[in-house]
């Protein structure tokens, strides 16, 4: 039997604050692993620079798993939702365009960990670049 998704219950409680430095994490529609498409996966992290480049975040440290994203950021401007579902519709809509696809391929709602000021940021970003090393695929 599937299990339910509960991304929509992480929305309680959220809270964005500039400069603050955020691990996020999105997982993919049914766990597909469209990013094992390399194209698929430069679609995504096209939308991560682009966030980048337009100052809304510093990104510190990502990995593009074959069916989830981790990202580790420093949030600059605007809130994390808005940021997560701009990268999350701009990512889908390209992807279903080069597949000749439409509908949502992400799951609803993403994880976000705030790190705390006297937390490591090299751990953290260790623990994203070494996910892949971590899983075997």
């Amino acid at each position: 039997m599937p299990t339910k998704s509960h991304g929509c219950n992480l929305r309680r409680g959220r809270y964005s604050e500039p400069d603050r430095v955020y691990l996020l994490t999105s997982t993919l529609l049914q766990r597909r692993p469209l990013f094992s498409d390399f194209r698929l996966a430069r679609l995504l992290i096209t939308e991560l620079r682009a966030a980048h480049e337009q100052q809304q975040v510093t990104s510190l440290a990502w990995v593009v798993m074959p069916d989830h994203l981790h990202w580790l950021i420093q949030l600059q401007t605007g809130s994390l939702d808005e940021l997560m579902r701009r990268i999350k519709s701009n990512s889908a809509r390209q992807i279903n365009q080069h597949l000749g696809t439409h509908g949502p391929i992400w799951q609803p709602g993403y994880h976000d960990r705030a790190l705390r000021q006297n937390e490591d940021l090299q751990s953290a970003a260790r623990y994203i670049v070494a996910n892949p090393l971590r899983r075997a695929w």
